[in-house]
């Protein structure tokens, strides 16, 4: 079973920003009961404390499901729930009212009073920061922050307390509520961000793979293109000269053959090197993507003098390392070491983004280990320790391979 610590550090940064702030105002719902009960528990009689305390749990119930909607809705996983938004606001004003009547017409007493009061400015601030979690734009929770706070004036003045009094409690409640509400807001740019950012880091590996598409496209353009135009040239002149019953056709079928033999060779060996990874340039191009990404990246040992095949293998293996560090992982260190080490090249790839393992089964890692084995390697992937992820592969390699 997953504990907290595990769970947590499976999730990347913007699933981590969500949770934070998913929890954060299901806190507030929490807190609003809470408050609520210890303001009217030896304050009002148990008949209105009672009351008073279902219909603020009852308001917290609301707000929660109300947060949960809109933090979806931030995240572009459900429609915007302005129905919601819209009942969980008559709620809020039935039980600001509810607690403004206790005030005026309940028990008597400033204890009493005082305590209905704080009932009616708790629901309202609670309230109004739920809403501008909802709302669609900036103008929107100032128009949600300003009616509250109004809203609150007029019902002090609608119960006939002194103008002072009124505006001094919608002053509070408008601090209050603009505080939540304001931070509502700034979660929503937040959550925006973060998954804007996370989105924009695998728009750049789509790309970079569409970019090597590309490359070897070319690659295949240039060796082929030419070679096709001649024997396309060379085979329509091949069949006029047999037409006309000259011997010279034989000659040219002959060179078109030549041609197409080695256009099979050329593009075998355009193929090899797309598929021969260099050690040493996929270990300064991992350095260069992850330092981009704003992961610290150290890299130790050299891959000159290796091998081709150790290093096509060992290359392949950086590769999806690093795919994983990007994708899987909530990475800040990354440490590659390649050493040679009984006559076995070792590379290490360590980081403390330990969510990376959540990768380790995919179908990337288990091409890594089908490619380690042509060359008799093995590849070891997992958690070593709390927040860390190692990956070593081993290849083997005899000494007198190695040249200085």
């Amino acid at each position: 079973m997953r504990g907290p610590g595990e769970w947590w550090r499976g999730k990347n940064t913007p699933q981590k920003v969500e949770t934070y702030t998913r929890w954060t105002f299901h806190f507030f719902a929490v807190l609003e009961v809470v408050t609520v009960g210890l303001s009217v528990a030896n304050a009002l009689t148990p008949g209105p404390a009672v009351w008073l305390t279902l219909a603020a749990t009852a308001h917290a119930a609301v707000c929660a499901l109300t947060v949960s909607r809109a933090v979806d809705w931030v995240c572009g996983r459900r429609e915007h729930p302005a129905r919601l938004l819209w009942t969980f606001g008559a709620v809020t004003a039935a039980v600001a009212l509810t607690a403004a009547a206790v005030a005026e017409y309940g028990p008597a007493g400033d204890g009493a009073d005082t305590a209905a009061g704080g009932v009616f400015g708790v629901v309202l601030i609670f309230g109004m920061g739920t809403i501008a979690l909802g709302a669609r734009s900036r103008r929107h929770v100032y128009a949600v922050v300003v009616g509250f706070g109004a809203g609150a004036w007029l019902v002090g003045i609608a119960m006939g307390r002194p103008a002072s009094t009124a505006l001094l409690s919608a002053f509070l409640v408008l601090l209050g509520g603009a505080f939540i509400a304001f931070s509502a807001a700034f979660s929503v740019w937040l959550l925006n961000a973060v998954y804007e950012l996370d989105e924009a880091r695998e728009t750049r590996a789509r790309l970079a793979v569409a970019e090597e598409r590309l490359r070897f496209g070319r690659d295949l353009h240039d060796v082929m293109g030419r070679n096709l135009a001649v024997i396309a040239l060379k085979s329509e002149l091949a069949v006029q000269l047999a037409r006309r019953g000259r011997p010279e056709a034989e000659e040219q079928m002959v060179e078109v053959q030549r041609i197409a033999q080695e256009s099979q060779r050329e593009v075998r060996d355009v193929v090899r090197g797309y598929r021969e990874a260099d050690l040493g340039v996929e270990l300064a191009g991992a350095q260069g993507v992850l330092e981009a990404a704003g992961i610290s990246c150290t890299v130790t040992g050299e891959a000159a003098g290796l091998p081709l095949d150790v290093q096509s293998a060992l290359g392949w293996v950086v590769r999806e390392a690093t795919t994983n560090v990007l994708r899987h992982g909530d990475a800040g260190r990354c440490e590659v070491v390649v050493r040679v080490r009984e006559g076995r090249v070792v590379l290490t790839v360590e980081n403390d983004g330990a969510a990376c393992a959540a990768g380790s089964g995919g179908s990337g890692l288990a091409g890594l280990r089908e490619r380690l084995a042509a060359v008799d390697g093995t590849l070891e992937a997992g958690a070593v320790k709390d927040g860390v992820f190692r990956l070593v592969a081993e290849v083997p390699l005899r000494v007198s391979e190695v040249t200085a």
